[in-house]
């Protein structure tokens, strides 16, 4: 049990760590997905 807590609190930390890129990379992702919605118009 206490290794799944730890495992737990390490994805937290890299999560907390890496929001901002994670959060960026969506952003891309949904533009590229718009992008070519209205292109194919």
């Amino acid at each position: 049990m206490q290794h799944i807590a730890r495992g737990y609190r390490g994805l937290s930390l890299l999560f907390n760590l890496n929001w901002d890129r994670l959060v960026y990379l969506a952003t891309i992702l949904v533009a590229l997905m718009l992008g070519g919605f209205v292109g194919s118009l």
